[in-house]
This record gives structure tokens, C-alpha cells and sequence, in this order.
């Protein structure tokens, strides 16, 4: 066992510095830490064939419970979850589907000419904004089309664009913490655990809701002055363009907004009706297809696969640590620092997770924690869910703090670079970092408030 868990640690320790150098797209990076795992870990050092079938978790998706669960489902969390992986491409398809009739467009200049184009309304509409389609739709859509059309808007109306977009993507990411569809690690945990949407809303939802509050204020007063100054620059509105002008299909629109309802009503009571994300994500990307006519290989075509082989090859990675019982020892060091104290332990779980999010990629950070936080609260008397809110909450924000912490940062900041606007890490750190700290210090008082 020995050879196997210093070959587990050797192939993840090597994924994760490829994937930080950024030299090879990172779904190649995780398939062939995959493809070792499997080789060296299961065949040559287990010899377990067991271990292998167990990591690929494939007997799972053909089982009832994993489409329809009546009850609290006993899944395990080792290997592929196709859960996630499903419901993400699920998302996707739906996504795009909603992006090719142009409904993120028509949103953000209906929104712009509600609040009669004037700059500090604008700024905190778009926050909020932001915050809320992030709860319903991956950030990094998000952060694609609201970056664009801030900017689109930031030179009609002469304003700088960059304090908006850099609190969109705070906004997005803080939103993206709130729900269980909000942000991949969010996506993990519901479906290791089997929480609901409404677990999260309920939970990580109302830390997420009270700190947006705060963080409005905060930005607000970063940024008062640049705002100030935009907002007396006189507009005139008769030059700008129609809201109307942004739908590229009216069928195709009204179709995927009624397809968008039905998501979002599904999620949040799939614990009701028992059906899972799983079925959720197939069932959304199916009705999406079957809407989409002759744009349905225009739609399937923007799916981000990439994105899914990642995930793909990143859970068996982390299946070779767990099956190899390296995540059990990471607990058990977690366990003797907090030395069976409560507090500090939801502490280390919390900041440890955001320091490492702010660096790292925040996905396979979460994947590696979550039968590292089960194997904790097998152990202790500290609840899985308390430990599950602290890691999400840890690894959702604690991305906000870099350019690099999160996808939607990388994709915020680019946007603004390529339209003449670049954040350097110095702009982007002095602005964020604080924020990112001050959601940290209410998301941990929260939860040793409520829950200890």
C-alpha cells in the first residue's frame, strides 16, 4: 500500500503544478493523471481491479437512484461523479441555447435603460445582477457577456469600465456560492452529499445574501470617487440602442427563457420530487436540443467539452488518493492541529480552503476536500453539513481574491484587456483582496454563530 500512496501523491502533486504553470490545457493535464492513476496506482501497485471499477463509478449511472431518489440516496463519493458531470453539461447546452437568441445581451440593456443609463445605478444593478444569475448559471457566462456589455455601454455613455467589471466578478463568484448549480464546488459537494438546492439556499445562501449587502457598501466606497466623476458626464439616450436589438430569434428567446423557468424551478424542488441533478441536466439539455431546430449542432458545438474532461480525469486522480486512503491520513493531520477543537477546525477548513482557491484552480481543491471533510466528521462530533458549508464558502470566495483565483476572473479581466482596459494584479488585488477577506470574516462568524 505504501507504493501505492507515494504514486497517488507523486502523480497529484505533478497534475497540480502542470495545471498552475499553465503549459498544457489543463483537461490533458488531469487525463493523463488519470491514465497513470489507473495504470501505476490500480494495476501496477494495487493490482486491484476492485479499486479501478470502484473510481470509474460507471455501474452507478445505471442504477435507479441515480436518476430517481425517493428518499436520503447512500452514494458513494469515490471516483467520477457523473452526477456533476452530467449536470454541468446540462447547463451548458441550456446556456448556450439562452446566449445564441441573445437573452444575456437583452437583460443587461434592459436593465442599463431601467435605471435611465446613469453610471452609479448601473454599477449597483449590475452587482446584483451579477449576484443573482450566478445562483442559476455558471459564473464564467455570466462574467462573458455582463464584461462585454459593460463595456459596450461604458463607451456609449463614457464611463470607465474596469471598478464594474471587477466587482461583476466578485458579485458573480460571491453569487455562485449561494446555490448548489451556482459553482462547480458547490456542484461537488450537493452531489457527494446529496444536498438540495434549497439546502444551499438556505444555508450558504443567507451568508452569501448578507455579505453581498456588505460588499455593495465596500465597493461602493473603493470606487465612489471614479463613479462620481463618470456620473456627470451627460448622456444622450436617443443614440443608444433599443433593448430589442440585442434578440437575435424572438421564437428561440421566449422558448429559452421558458426552458431557463423550468430549470430553475426543477432545482429547487428536486428534493421534493426526487428526481436528481442528473436527470435534471439530461432532461434541460435534451428539451434545449430538441427547441433548437437547425441551430442544434451550432449549440452542441459551443458546449465547453473541455471542461468535462477536466472534471472527468480529475476525479479519478483524487479516487487514486482516496482509494489509497491518503485523504484519511490529510484528516486525521487536520483533525490533531485543530486538536478536536470545533472552532478551529471550521477555521482551517474555511481559510485554508480560500488561500488555496485564490492561487489554485478551486475545483480539484474542493474534489480533494470532500471525502477529506467526511472522513472528519466521521471521526469528531462536528456535523458533515457544517463542514460542507465551511468548504464551500472557502473554496467559492476565496477565488475572488487573484486574477487567477477563478475562471470568471481570468475571463472578466480578459474581456476588459482585449477592449482596451487591462487590470494589472495590482489593481485587480487591491480592490478584491480586502473584499475577499472581509466575506471570509462574516462567512466564519456566521458559521460559528449558527451553527456551533
Amino acid at each position: 500500500m505504501l507504493a501505492a500512496q507515494i504514486t497517488a501523491i507523486v502523480i497529484f502533486v505533478a497534475m497540480f503544478l502542470m495545471i498552475i504553470s499553465e503549459k498544457i490545457e489543463r483537461h490533458w493535464v488531469t487525463l493523463g493523471g488519470a491514465l497513470l492513476t489507473m495504470i501505476c496506482v490500480f494495476g501496477l501497485a494495487m493490482r486491484s481491479k476492485e479499486a479501478l471499477l470502484e473510481v470509474l463509478n460507471i455501474r452507478s449511472v445505471f442504477t435507479k437512484e441515480f436518476w430517481y431518489a425517493a428518499g436520503e440516496a447512500s452514494e458513494s463519493t469515490s471516483g467520477i461523479n457523473w452526477a456533476t458531470i452530467l449536470f454541468i453539461a446540462g447547463m451548458m447546452v441550456m446556456v448556450e441555447g439562452m446566449a445564441r437568441t441573445g437573452f444575456f445581451r437583452w437583460l443587461c440593456m434592459c436593465i442599463a435603460k431601467a435605471v435611465r443609463y446613469k453610471t452609479i445605478p448601473i454599477f449597483i444593478t449590475f452587482m446584483v445582477m451579477s449576484f443573482v444569475l450566478s445562483m442559476f448559471i455558471d459564473s464564467i457566462t455570466v462574467i462573458l457577456f455582463l464584461a462585454a456589455v459593460t463595456v459596450e455601454l461604458a463607451q456609449l455613455i463614457k464611463f470607465n469600465p474596469i471598478p464594474m467589471i471587477l466587482s461583476e466578478i466578485f458579485c458573480a463568484n460571491l453569487g455562485g456560492s449561494a446555490t448548489m448549480c451556482g459553482d462547480p464546488p458547490n456542484i461537488i459537494i450537493g452531489t457527494a452529499f446529496h444536498y438540495s438546492f434549497v439546502d444551499f439556499l438556505t444555508n450558504t445562501g443567507l451568508i452569501a445574501i448578507l455579505s453581498l449587502v456588505v460588499i455593495i457598501i465596500y465597493f461602493y466606497l473603493v470606487f465612489r470617487k471614479e463613479l462620481t466623476a463618470d456620473a456627470q458626464t451627460a448622456i444622450d439616450t436617443s443614440a443608444l440602442p433599443k433593448p430589442a436589438s440585442a434578440i437575435v430569434e424572438k421564437k428561440g428567446f421566449a422558448i429559452s427563457c421558458v426552458i431557463f423557468l423550468c430549470a430553475v424551478v426543477l432545482l429547487v424542488t428536486h428534493a421534493m420530487t426526487g428526481l436528481t441533478v442528473a436527470f435534471i441536466g439530461v432532461f434541460i439539455a435534451l428539451v434545449t436540443l430538441l427547441t433548437s431546430g437547425r441551430h442544434c449542432a451550432k449549440v452542441l458545438h459551443k458546449v465547453d467539452y473541455k471542461t468535462l474532461l477536466f472534471f472527468i480525469g480529475l476525479f479519478v486522480v483524487v479516487g487514486g488518493l482516496e482509494e489509497t486512503k491518503i485523504l484519511e491520513l490529510i484528516a486525521k493531520f487536520i483533525e490533531a492541529i485543530s486538536n478536536g477543537n470545533v472552532h478551529i477546525m471550521i477555521a482551517i477548513i474555511i481559510w485554508v480552503s480560500a488561500i488555496a482557491s485564490a492561487f489554485i484552480d478551486n475545483i480539484p481543491f474542493a474534489a480533494t476536500m470532500v471525502p477529506v471533510i467526511k472522513t472528519l466528521s466521521a471521526a469528531g462530533s462536528v456535523p458533515l453539513t457544517t463542514l460542507a458549508w465551511a468548504l464551500a464558502m472557502g473554496t467559492d470566495v476565496g477565488g475572488s481574491a487573484t486574477p487567477i483565483g477563478a475562471s470568471a476572473n481570468v475571463v472578466g479581466t480578459s474581456v476588459a484587456a482585449k477592449s482596451g482596459y487591462p487590470v494589472g494584479w495590482g489593481r485587480y488585488c487591491k480592490a478584491c483582496a480586502p473584499a475577499t477577506i472581509l466575506v471570509l470574516a462574516i462567512s466564519t462568524i456566521y458559521i460559528f454563530v449558527i451553527y456551533l
